[in-house]
């Protein structure tokens, strides 16, 4: 670690802000989508699953391309939001945002399935006492699902971590504000003399996929097929 180059340093440390950050932004909708598909039944639902995958089905450039379209600064919605100072495209900003939207489908399905174990029996039992639905989100589902959803922002961490092409397409690669870790390594693929750092790169983002794939098993249960008491 120690012998990155401050180029280097400086692509994982916006890779660590940008990955945590699209976690962050992602989880209250993620908490609500996911109590939304566990809890109800509803018309259309079939569509927001299916709308749902679509990042982890889509080539990632495709996805890329569609924020373009839809928050670049001429975008559909991005030219109303740039003339309030709200600028995605290029920006690292626009990086969290992708980072976000590639990682959204494991942070729901992880709380959806930590949602779907909890015993609705003590959620009716808390509303024949009185308790609204809001209470019973924030008392008893959300406790009771707090390894899932700690399994979940952990395995959408490292998507987000990991992210190239969507990044690359809707931001680019500007040093010091959307060259990203996966982005530093592609472009030292390229450039003579770049293997080394090529090497130190892939060992750092190993690492931290190594150690989100086991603290999401650690804490998945049931998500990794695991019984809580193996």
């Amino acid at each position: 670690m120690t012998a990155l180059s401050i180029d280097e340093w400086q692509a994982l440390a916006l890779s660590l802000r940008v990955a945590t950050l699209s976690v962050v932004v992602s989880l209250p909708f993620a908490l609500g989508l996911a109590w939304l598909l566990s809890r109800r039944r509803f018309p259309g639902r079939l569509l927001i699953e299916a709308l749902l995958f679509l990042p982890l089905t889509l080539p990632p450039v495709v996805t890329g391309y569609a924020l373009l379209i839809l928050f670049g600064r001429h975008g559909w919605i991005g030219e109303s939001l740039a003339q309030i100072g709200i600028v995605f495209a290029f920006r690292w900003t626009g990086a969290v945002l992708a980072a976000a939207v590639m990682g959204f489908p494991l942070l729901v399905l992880s709380i959806r399935v930590a949602f779907d174990n909890v015993d609705q029996r003590l959620e009716r039992a808390a509303e024949t006492l009185g308790a609204s639905a809001w209470r019973r989100f924030v008392t008893i589902v959300v406790p009771l699902s707090t390894r899932g959803i700690i399994a979940g922002s952990v395995l959408a961490f490292a998507r987000a971590f990991g992210e190239f092409g969507a990044t690359i397409t809707f931001v680019s690669s500007i040093p010091g504000e959307t060259r990203t870790l996966p982005i530093a390594i592609y472009e030292l693929m390229s450039v003579s003399g770049g293997d080394a750092g090529v090497q130190r790169l892939t060992v750092v983002a190993f690492a931290v996929a190594l150690a989100a794939t086991i603290t999401a098993a650690v804490f998945g249960g049931s998500l990794w097929g695991r019984r809580r008491d193996d």
